[in-house]
């Protein structure tokens, strides 16, 4: 079996989710042709060997519909032969793109790809594709399915949150994220994106870094409302042990809605070579979870804990975790059970400072660990997500040295 490693990595910077953010006026579309002609110019990279382009996004229609990685592929001039297709695995579509690229190389069916993810939020709304799960009453009911950030303040409720332990862990990632981007970290890896007015778009605009715990303290929790229209009893029809849903996360602990794309080359070692690459960074495993739908968001972490297993390791033998902040709840519980202090969980800040840009969001992650694995120079890293329904994906990376 042959290895895949991590080339290169590229990512745009992340925009506000909204008809008021950057991007808004840049179609999905551009922002992967862009990433794509990135590549090339960081790598020398000739696209004719290149065997396929995937990529993964959450809501695939209107801008994002008609398989947009082999639309892409095909304006960014990477000639008729190279293949592009699309992913869904909701917020985890991006990293699930990641590990069936690294799966095919590592089964010799690959030796050359492109994985990633893209999401417009703002020129594709959350829920646009209108799939039974979100709209059809008697599917939602069977299901069980419930709003993202019910399934969050029923864990937090579960596990007996305070607000004051969320609103600590968003002031927290914020401080991260603002201190990241004044050094640096980000500079090696994020593609600037030109705008329709001419200007330069070079960073996420989504970063909050004077946050702090009095003025979180004075947010109304975001998803009382919605809990009091039906999606409470939803939930507590599966979980009655809770009692009643204490509603605790706010917009300042849970992942701020963004739009934004990314972008990984992955390869073997033949390829690496005769691209002149150096590999970065060699992908150990992968895995796939599935758990409670109504739950939901502790599929990220079930799927690392499933993924550090398969590859023969402990969480004490990562050095970095990268876990998109699906709110600030399950970031607590995952810090408490795998022991990923701050220093090593989501170190350069997280979702809920930088944005969730559903597609985008694991390979980011993904992109994210090698480049901090690099800068500590430390070995193993895991990138996980969780999603809608009760998915989640991790992949493992073990850090080349140079």
């Amino acid at each position: 079996m042959a290895d895949a490693f991590v080339l290169d990595y590229v990512r745009t910077p992340r925009g506000k989710g909204s008809s008021r953010g950057s991007l808004a006026g840049v179609r999905p579309l551009d922002l992967v042709v862009r990433l794509q002609r990135a590549l090339v110019e960081r790598t020398g990279l000739d696209p004719e060997r290149v065997e396929d382009v995937i990529i993964g996004s959450a809501s695939q229609v209107d801008d994002q519909g008609g398989n947009l990685a082999r639309t892409a592929t095909l304006l960014a001039g990477w000639g008729d032969h190279v293949p592009g297709g699309a992913v869904n695995r909701f917020c985890a579509s991006g990293i699930d793109a990641v590990a069936q690229v690294s799966a095919r190389i590592r089964a010799g069916e690959l030796q050359l790809a492109v994985a990633g993810g893209v999401e417009s939020v703002s020129r594709v709304p959350m829920f646009a594709d209108r799939a039974p799960l979100w709209t059809d009453a008697e599917v939602i009911r069977q299901v069980g399915s419930v709003h993202m950030g019910i399934a969050a303040d029923l864990n937090a409720t579960l596990e007996g949150y305070t607000r004051e332990q969320l609103d600590a862990y968003g002031v927290e990632t914020q401080r991260k994220a603002a201190e990241a981007w004044e050094r640096g970290a980000y500079a090696g890896s994020v593609v600037p994106v030109e705008l329709p007015d001419g200007t330069l778009f070079d960073r996420d605009e989504l970063v909050r870094p004077d946050t702090t715990a009095e003025g979180l303290a004075a947010l109304p929790p975001a998803f009382a409302e919605l809990g009091a229209q039906g999606q409470d009893a939803i939930a507590l029809a599966a979980h009655p042990e809770a009692g009643r849903i204490e509603h605790l996360h706010t917009v300042g602990t849970s992942p701020s809605l963004a739009d934004g794309a990314a972008l990984l080359l992955l390869g073997d070692a033949a390829a690496a070579e005769a691209a002149g690459l150096r590999p970065r960074a060699r992908v150990v495993a992968c895995a796939t979870a599935a758990v409670d739908p109504v739950l939901m968001l502790t599929a990220g972490q079930a799927a690392v804990e499933r993924a550090i297993a398969r590859a023969g390791l402990t969480p004490a033998d990562i050095d970095v975790f990268e876990f998109a902040e699906a709110f600030a709840a399950l970031c607590l519980t995952f810090r408490r059970d795998l022991d990923a202090g701050p220093d090593r969980l989501n170190p350069n800040g997280g979702t809920i400072a930088m944005g969730h840009a559903f597609g985008a969001t694991g390979a980011i992650m993904v992109g994210g660990c090698v480049d901090e694995l690099e800068r500590r120079e430390g070995r193993y890293g895991v990138a996980a997500v969780s999603g809608a329904a009760g998915l989640g994906v991790a992949v493992v990376l073990e850090r080349v040295p140079a």
